[in-house]
């Protein structure tokens, strides 16, 4: 299931994509932002402390910081992102994959795995996509989850996108030098 992406952007292969077994779930979600990747990529990794979606869903209520927290970007693999998910692998400034974590996080949502990409579009503007790979679950349990996931997703997903875009648009360009 897609929203907000360009058939050159779906086509794509991402880093998630390759963690995935083939026949899986691939859902992928974009917002254009008007500000450049630079300004995109801190509140990317603020990941490390807050969804930044429906904060009374998904993150027991507690706002997700509305400021910079530098030392966020001072990323290693393993680092746990959104309490559920796990570092995976990262390109600095350009796109970091996370994995759902073992144990209850997979035993709710599935193996699945999520790669945020921030690339340059126009001048001082950018995209933003995430593309999202899960294993299909047989289980009559899991085959519910696999036709209510991309649903879920798109709604909670939709907004953390939109919330990257207006935080980074109002976030002032790095100083350079």
């Amino acid at each position: 299931m897609a929203w907000g992406v360009t058939e050159a952007e779906w086509g794509r292969r991402y880093r998630c994509d390759d963690a995935a077994k083939p026949g899986g779930l691939r859902m992928a979600r974009g917002v254009d932002v008007e500000a450049p990747p630079e300004r995109v990529w801190p509140w990317l990794c603020q990941l490390r402390v807050a969804p930044y979606s429906y904060d009374w869903v998904d993150n027991w209520g507690r706002r997700s910081p509305r400021t910079l927290t530098p030392a966020l970007t001072d990323l290693r693999l393993g680092q746990d992102f959104m309490t559920i998910f796990r570092l995976e692998d990262f390109v600095a400034s350009e796109q970091l994959t996370l994995s759902m974590k073992p144990g209850g996080p997979q035993r709710v949502f599935g193996a699945g795995w999520v790669t945020y990409a921030v690339t340059p579009a126009d001048v001082g503007t950018s995209r933003l996509v995430a593309m999202l790979a899960f294993e299909r679950r047989r289980s009559p349990l899991g085959r519910a989850s696999n036709a209510l996931l991309p649903w879920g997703d798109l709604l909670m997903m939709r907004h953390q996108l939109h919330t990257f875009a207006r935080l980074a648009e109002r976030t002032p360009t790095p100083a350079v030098g």
